[in-house]
């Protein structure tokens, strides 16, 4: 995590002096989100290590709304930075946050003796392949994330073009929207964080249903305000999907083979959503916006219907191989 973060500050310190340039910009890019695939996974692998079992969901929860609240809030505040100071000044704030991070890591007792690994290279990478698939509740989550993915990619990729050719919204109004999906996604935890349970299929894969009526609804709506509706809903079942998900891990793969398990899941995701960020994209123009956003709902609703036929959570969870 201190690695991920220190490598993205010198990157992000590179548009400070130079960012003109387009090939830099894609480069620097490319590294942040390879370094955010190093940082989540090991940042979710270590809450079980700060945390009790009972408090995972609490502890994801007030992650979570940490970091979209930051997002709604600081957002506003880099676009006052570039108007007031420049472009260079909110990438050199950008690179201070990185740095800072890791020197507040470095201060973190847990997460300083990492597991028993005995195997490396692709042999640990086969492991951690072979922990989730032998999984039935794992094994059905990843199925289930894929094809979550594959409508998620597509349908928020779009969301402006939806805004401006369904809505009749500009830059304001599509920023609204966001702010919609933003303010759902802080208030689903407050709501729900005492009522998730890890493992349980309703917080698992109920929210996979809901987003997807939630895409059926813009497919069809012609106002902003059911849209904006809409989207806060979307949010809130965006969240506590998470949290549920991210806690079931937690408490079902063994420490050993977590930070695996965690990169796997993050890999598929990243895989099937840069799929379908190509294929809206021309779906989006041989069929209509309108009907990407119908494959995209009837998808999270398959997700859905798959992912409710998964067993209930483990007594015990995976043995270790």
């Amino acid at each position: 995590m201190i690695v991920a973060d220190l490598v993205r500050a010198v990157l992000v310190f590179v548009l400070v002096v130079s960012h003109t340039s387009t090939v830099t910009a894609f480069a620097v890019a490319f590294g942040l989100s390879t370094g955010s695939l190093l940082f989540n996974p090991a940042a979710a692998s270590l809450v079980p290590d700060v945390v009790v079992d009972d408090d995972l969901v609490t502890a994801n929860s007030a992650l979570w709304t940490t970091a979209v609240a930051s997002q709604i809030a600081l957002a506003p505040l880099a676009g006052a930075v570039i108007a007031a100071f420049g472009v260079g000044a909110a990438f050199a704030v950008n690179a201070a946050s990185y740095a800072l991070s890791a020197a507040f890591l470095t201060r973190l007792r847990a997460g300083r003796h990492p597991g028993d690994i005995t195997v490396g290279g692709w042999a640990a990478v086969r492991e951690g392949v072979v922990a989730v698939r032998s999984h039935p509740l794992l094994a059905r989550l990843a199925v289930v994330q894929i094809l979550a993915s594959l409508s998620a990619g597509a349908t928020s990729g779009l969301l402006v073009v939806l805004a401006a050719d369904a809505f009749d919204v500009g830059p304001s109004g599509f920023g609204l929207l966001l702010g919609a999906i933003g303010v759902g996604a802080v208030i689903g935890p407050a709501l729900f964080r005492r009522s998730i349970k890890p493992g349980q299929r309703r917080w698992l894969f109920g929210p996979y249903a809901l987003r997807g009526g939630v895409d059926l609804v813009l497919a069809t709506a012609t106002s902003p305000l059911l849209a904006g509706g809409s989207l806060v809903a979307y949010g809130m079942t965006t969240s506590t999907g998470t949290i549920a998900y991210q806690s079931t891990l937690q408490a079902e793969v063994p420490d050993r083979i977590r930070g695996r398990a965690f990169a796997l899941f993050d890999v598929l995701w990243s895989a099937a959503r840069l799929v379908s960020l190509g294929a809206g994209g021309l779906l989006a123009d041989a069929i209509g916006i309108r009907a990407v956003y119908v494959l995209g709902g009837l998808l999270l609703l398959i997700a859905a219907a798959i992912g409710w036929c998964a067993p209930q959570r483990q007594r015990e969870p995976l043995a270790s191989h």
